[in-house]
């Protein structure tokens, strides 16, 4: 089968696919895969990994499995995509909020907060990062570190360029602040505390300020 016959071949099943359910709308590449990932989340945190069926997430999607599977050969390539998803989600979110000031004691309220919002959000997704009972995936366990180290990584070179520590301290302390924020975000969103959002971020930034900011002041002005 030649390319362009190939092409008008998926092009063809994917209007097929879509229309099986009732919606017969071709999308391009981009938005059909975004629509099911979509999809897949709903079904995977319904029912986690294992229970979860391809048969199962093309209904939730409205396509045919030939058109999920046009886009993810396997329900680990499906699982592991949405993973990475979330864990750049995570990453971006965090990295954004230490380059959006120069104000140190700012910095650490957002980058507690990023994880706060990101468990506060899609519980799915948090879950999927923090709690994948995929761990043992070599595939999956490499997504859930990534979410750690770079979010590590991005901590790190902050305080390295702005209290003046040398690598290996400042990256103690950075594995501290994500670990704390984490820790102390999925804490606060399981045990349904009445305390908000934004009182739970200012109590845990607030921690780790007074350890990072007075311990280890700004070198630069």
């Amino acid at each position: 089968m030649t390319e362009t016959a190939r092409s008008r071949s998926q092009g063809a099943s994917e209007s097929t696919g879509s229309a099986q359910f009732g919606r017969g709308v071709r999308l391009p590449r981009t938005e059909r895969r975004a629509q099911l990932l979509a999809a897949a989340q709903q079904v995977f945190a319904a029912n986690g990994y294992h229970a979860a069926a391809m048969d199962d997430i093309a209904e939730r999607a409205g396509v045919s499995k030939p058109v999920l599977y046009q886009h993810f050969p396997g329900k680990l390539d499906l699982y592991i995509a949405l993973l990475e998803s979330h864990v750049d989600h995570l990453v971006s979110a965090v990295q954004e909020a230490l380059s959006s000031t120069t104000d140190n004691k700012q910095r650490v309220n957002n980058a507690v907060g990023a994880f706060f919002d990101f468990v506060n959000g899609d519980a799915g997704a948090f879950r999927m990062v923090f709690e994948s009972d995929l761990r043992g995936e070599p595939s999956v366990q490499e997504a859930v570190d990534r979410a750690t180290s770079a979010s590590v990584d991005a901590i790190t070179e902050t305080i390295t360029a702005d209290a003046g520590l040398d690598e290996d301290k400042a990256r103690l302390l950075a594995v501290g602040l994500v670990g704390l924020s984490q820790v102390s975000a999925r804490f606060w969103l399981t045990h349904h505390s009445s305390m908000s959002r934004d009182d739970a971020v200012a109590l845990t930034s607030t921690l780790a300020w007074r350890g990072i900011g007075a311990g280890f002041p700004l070198q630069h002005q």
